[in-house]
């Protein structure tokens, strides 16, 4: 254990405040999820209300989902783990401050005026234009105070948990300026400074790695901290990790492409973004063995320690998640899985099984201490929570598998005199089984949150339990 400044105490308070608010994202942002689910399957809860439709809802439960809940996960996680894995405080309280209001008031934004239709319509990136450079400004705040604590170190070497967060600041603020670039014609109307296929090109751009940095990198940023820190391994590699982020950055970038197979987008581009998601195999699976390889001697921990099989199992998810995506961006596959439920089943299995799951544990990793507790109120109720994500998860993603091939061969069947075998509509009757499904699986994970957010209410009004704002410094 390295020697650590005793005068030196860490910003828990900005951590504490991110750590909370991705517990209130989460149950805002899966609540919608599961309303606009059940309006697939009884058409009336959509309220006959314009503001409750599913074409505005939808992207309103993304955005919370991704950037309230996804994001306040980065935001905590990234800020307690830079100062610990550098020794140092965060260089500005009050930009650390601001980026944690900011954010707030741009969630909600997005609750205000994406029910109204106010949207650019562009996929995880719908809030109009100012509301984009509120984004910007925040952003650069985040990376100011992400890199300047990491250029005011104790320590001399920089872990690799913060290349990853590091890479996924930077990357997010290029990916969201480019795409966004548009001519106001209006106070929330705007139009795209780019033009057809380019215009679809920079979305796919933005919207692929959205997922490869915004719920890729900055999460293995997570757990590459948090699984060796739960485990009480160190991490399998750690030259494993430094060759997994390097071609992670250098691939992962190039893979937008194959949202737009059998688009106007030319067809070279189509196929460089299929050859590059194959390769993107390669380094996600490397950080997938890296993570569960820690686990070496470690393995019986898992029996009795639910934060630990919540970490774990995401890395599982994640596995298997990496090897989906890039086997759907195979041309043939993508003939079959194209705009059918197999594409939500397959983002679903990426965001509850890795993103959601790896944040649930950071979050009860650090709730006990960001309170001055030895642990959460209930580790029985960990576990419960556990099974409704894990049974939740495998319900939803399984629905939509079944539903999304199913609708792929019902579209391409053909009768002998070359007419469509079936209609639409009947391919819409046969998912409702499926869309029922998708609703009890989210209405599942929804309840496990409400667990997770009962415990940590119990844990933190625990009459030993003080908010540690200004944490006394220990070696990470």
């Amino acid at each position: 254990m390295s020697t650590v400044n005793a005068n030196l105490t860490y910003n828990y308070k900005v951590v504490r405040q991110f750590a909370i608010m991705t517990l209130v994202w989460g149950i805002a942002g899966m609540g919608m999820g599961v309303l606009i689910a059940s309006q697939l399957v009884w058409p009336a809860m959509n309220l006959d209300m314009p503001w409750t439709h599913f074409g505005r809802l939808r992207p309103l439960h993304t955005n919370l989902v991704i950037f309230g809940f996804g994001g306040s996960a980065l935001f905590a996680t990234s800020y307690y783990v830079v100062q610990r894995t550098c020794q140092a405080r965060l260089i500005s309280d009050s930009l650390a401050a601001f980026t944690f209001w900011g954010w707030q008031a741009i969630m909600v934004a997005a609750i205000i005026t994406l029910p109204q239709g106010l949207t650019s319509s562009k996929e995880y990136a719908e809030l109009e234009w100012p509301i984009d450079i509120a984004i910007a400004v925040v952003w650069v705040s985040y990376a100011l105070v992400f890199f300047g604590t990491v250029m005011k170190r104790s320590s001399q070497h920089i872990y690799v948990a913060n290349w990853f967060y590091g890479g996924f600041i930077i990357t997010v603020a290029i990916l969201h300026i480019g795409n966004n670039l548009a001519l106001p014609a209006g106070a929330f109307k705007s139009y795209s400074a780019y033009a057809g296929v380019t215009d679809a090109m920079m979305q796919w751009w933005w919207g692929h790695n959205a997922v490869g940095f915004f719920l890729t990198a900055g999460f293995l940023g997570m757990m590459y901290y948090f699984v060796p820190k739960q485990a009480n391994r160190p991490i399998y590699s750690y030259r494993l990790s430094i060759v997994h982020f390097w071609a992670l950055i250098a691939t992962y970038v190039w893979a937008g492409g194959h949202h737009l197979h059998y688009s106007a987008l030319p067809d070279w581009a189509q196929t460089a973004g299929m050859v590059m998601s194959l390769i993107l195999l390669a380094p996600s699976w490397g950080g997938m063995i890296n993570g569960m390889m820690t686990l070496s001697g470690a393995w019986h921990k898992l029996r009795t320690d639910p934060i630990l099989r919540f970490l774990v199992v995401s890395l599982s998810f994640y596995g298997m998640s990496t090897f989906e995506g890039p086997m759907m961006a195979i041309k043939t596959v993508n003939a079959l899985s194209h705009n059918t439920d197999w594409t939500i089943g397959h983002v679903h299995s990426g965001a509850l099984g890795w993103v959601a799951m790896i944040s649930i544990g950071a979050i009860y990793h650090l709730v006990p201490k960001l309170w001055g507790l030895p642990s959460m109120y209930s580790v029985g109720l960990i576990n419960v929570h556990f099974w409704l994500a894990t049974i939740g998860t495998v319900l939803y993603i399984v629905a939509m598998w079944v539903n999304g091939i199913m609708q792929g061969l019902m579209w391409r069947a053909v009768n002998e005199d070359g007419t469509l075998t079936y209609s639409f509509v009947e391919s819409l009757e046969a998912s409702y089984p499926g869309y029922f499904v998708r609703f009890i699986g989210g209405a599942i994970f929804l309840t496990g949150m409400l667990v997770m957010a009962y415990n940590t209410y119990m844990t933190v009004r625990q009459k030993d339990a003080v908010a540690q704002d200004n944490a006394v410094a220990q070696a990470a």
